[in-house]
């Protein structure tokens, strides 16, 4: 059977993911695909209670440790990809994805600075070399993410923008290293505008 395939979608807080995946997701679902759609962390059972720490309200857990922080969302993810992704995947499943492991890199690597290579390392290892066949990286500036999110009620939402424009950064540099799978589409304008251009970077994949 042929290996599914997995649209990552990536971004700050703000950028319009999870409008983008339902989006597509009912798309695809219409068209008699077999389409699944995972929010990270989150997904299984464990992730879920992983994103109840990670995202908990800004006053809860302020201090958790950079390394610590982005172990938990390996740990997520190791689960989400044993028990979700791969299953699905190998059966031919198309599978859409809000974050995934560039997001350990843009967050806790430009955004908190733990090492980029550590990071990079410890994702191979728990997602087994599981990389999206499309990453969608839905760009916006952190002013304007602020101005449509708040100051925001969780631990990341809460960082700040000089936070956010690290985060952002980090993720224009993995898009501009990886070519081949990234589309980066500018997410300030209607959603269905991006939308539009979402279904175009999905053609030939």
């Amino acid at each position: 059977m042929r290996r599914g395939k997995l649209i990552v979608f990536e971004g700050i807080d703000g950028a319009g993911k999870t409008t983008q995946v339902r989006m597509l997701f009912d798309l695809l679902h219409k068209s008699g695909a077999d389409v699944h759609q995972f929010r990270e962390p989150g997904g299984t059972e464990v992730g879920e209670k992983v994103r109840g720490v990670l995202l908990a309200r800004r006053e809860i857990e302020t201090d958790l440790d950079p390394v610590a922080e982005f172990l938990l969302f390996a740990a997520a993810r190791r689960e989400l990809v044993r028990n979700k992704l791969r299953p699905l995947l190998d059966g031919g499943a198309t599978v859409l994805l809000d974050r995934f492991g560039d997001s350990s890199v843009a967050y806790q690597g430009y955004g908190r600075g733990v090492d980029v290579e550590f990071i990079r390392g410890i994702n191979r290892y728990v997602t087994e070399g599981l990389d999206p066949d499309r990453g969608i990286l839905l760009d916006l500036d952190p002013a304007i993410a602020r101005a449509r999110v708040g100051a925001g009620t969780d631990r990341l939402e809460s960082g700040g923008e000089p936070f956010f424009r690290r985060v952002r950064e980090g993720y224009l540099e993995i898009a501009r290293g990886d070519p081949e799978r990234y589309r980066v589409i500018d997410a300030a304008r209607p959603p269905e505008e991006v939308f539009r251009d979402v279904v175009r970077a999905l053609e030939g994949v």
